[in-house]
C-alpha cells in the first residue's frame, strides 16, 4: 500500500528556502538605514527639553539680529558717504530721533518688576483656575504700559530693549519678544524716576489686582518689584520693521 502523501512537506521546504531570504532583505534594510542616516537616529524622539529647545531658538534669532545689526551698520555707513545736501539734512534730522526711537543706549535710576508663574507645588494642589496661576502677555504688557504712562525713559523685557514696533504675545507656556522665545520669571525694567515709576504701578488698577492674586496662597503667582539707584537699558538691535514713519505731533 503506498505511503499516504505528507501534506507539511511542502510549507516546510517553503519555510526552508523562504527564512533565508527574509533575513536577507532585513540585512539589507539595516545596511541602507544606517547609510541614510550617517549613524544618526531617523526617527528622533520628540523634544521634551522645553528650555532647552528656547534656549536654542533663542541663540539662532539672536545670530540672525547679529547679523540684521551688523548688514544695517554698514548700510549706514554707505549712506553717510552720499554727499547729497538733501540726504544730508534728511540724516540730520533722523539723527535727532534716534533717542526717542530706542536706538541709542539710557542709563540712569529707575524700577525692575518681576513677574513668575506660582509655584509647581501650588500649580498641583490649586482649584483655582489654572490661567489665574500663569503669566500671561496682558500681564506683562500691563507693567510696560504702567511705566510708560509713568515717564519711564526706556524699558527692558528680558534685558531686550522695547520699542514702539515691540509685540508680546504669548508662545505655548513661554512669551515671544520680537520673534525670540523666553521662559519665565520675567524681568522688565524701566529706567526713571523710581518714585514715580512705582506710584503709577502702586495705583494701576490691572495691577493691584494682580497683585491681591499674588498674595492669595491659591494663586500665588510671582511679584516682585525693586527700585533701583543705577539701570543701563541698552540701545535697540533687532530688526527695524518699519518701512516709514511719521512723528508724533
Amino acid at each position: 500500500m503506498p505511503p499516504e502523501p505528507d501534506d507539511h512537506r511542502a510549507p516546510r521546504r517553503r519555510w526552508r528556502f523562504g527564512t533565508p531570504l527574509v533575513f536577507a532583505l532585513s540585512g539589507a534594510l539595516f545596511v541602507a538605514s544606517a547609510a541614510s542616516s550617517e549613524g544618526t537616529d531617523l526617527r528622533p524622539g520628540r523634544t521634551t527639553d522645553l528650555a532647552g529647545l528656547v534656549q536654542s531658538e533663542s541663540e539662532n534669532v539672536a545670530e540672525l539680529e547679529a547679523r540684521a545689526a551688523d548688514l544695517s551698520e554698514q548700510v549706514d555707513q554707505l549712506s553717510r558717504t552720499v554727499q547729497d545736501t538733501a540726504v544730508k539734512e534728511a540724516q540730520r534730522e533722523a539723527g535727532t530721533y534716534r533717542g526717542a526711537a530706542g536706538f541709542e543706549e539710557v542709563t540712569g535710576e529707575g524700577l525692575t518688576v518681576v513677574l513668575a508663574d506660582a509655584p509647581r507645588e501650588v500649580r498641583e494642589s490649586s482649584e483655582e483656575n489654572i490661567n489665574l496661576l500663569i503669566v500671561h502677555q496682558q500681564d506683562i504688557q500691563a507693567v510696560v504700559n504702567s511705566m510708560w504712562q509713568s515717564g519711564a525713559e526706556a524699558i527692558t523685557i528680558q534685558g531686550q530693549r522695547i520699542i514702539s514696533t515691540t509685540g508680546i504675545k504669548c508662545s505655548g507656556n513661554s512669551v515671544e519678544l520680537q520673534g525670540i522665545p523666553y521662559p519665565q520669571p520675567y524681568v522688565i525694567k524701566a529706567v526713571g524716576d523710581a518714585d514715580r515709576l512705582q506710584a503709577g504701578i502702586d495705583t494701576d488698577p490691572y495691577l493691584i489686582s494682580y497683585r491681591s492674586q499674588a498674595a492669595n496662597p491659591d494663586i500665588a503667582v510671582g511679584w516682585d518689584m525693586a527700585q533701583e539707584p543705577q539701570l543701563t537699558a541698552p540701545a535697540y538691535e533687532g530688526i527695524r520693521a518699519l518701512e516709514h514713519a511719521e512723528p508724533v505731533a
